[in-house]
């Protein structure tokens, strides 16, 4: 599994989700698993994302598939980053290894 950093920003329409019903949060986060990722962490945030998800997914195939999905809902949109483990980094820089196959 592959790490990936969501930044996400609510829409109008999904700001009133959450005000009305806060535990939506945690509903979304259910259904980042049944499409093939899993919440790692997660915080609000000040400033202009108003969230930060720390998730693992197989590649970045998944996550874009994940992300569109909730995207096309009209709730969100996202930004997503893929992390590299400093460990993993390293090897890379030491000409140890090849890079770290983000894609699958």
């Amino acid at each position: 599994m592959r790490t990936f950093l969501l930044l996400s920003t609510l829409s109008p329409q999904g700001m009133q989700t959450l005000r009305a019903t806060p535990e939506r949060l945690l509903e979304v986060n259910r259904e980042v698993e049944a499409l093939g990722g899993r919440v790692i962490q997660q915080w609000a945030l000040l400033g202009a994302y108003d969230f930060l998800s720390v998730i693992e997914a197989p590649d970045a195939a998944a996550v874009s598939r994940l992300t569109l999905d909730l995207a096309a809902r009209g709730s969100a949109h996202f930004e997503t980053l893929p992390a590299i483990d400093v460990d993993e980094m390293v090897e890379l820089m030491s000409g140890q290894s090849g890079m770290p196959e983000l894609a699958g």
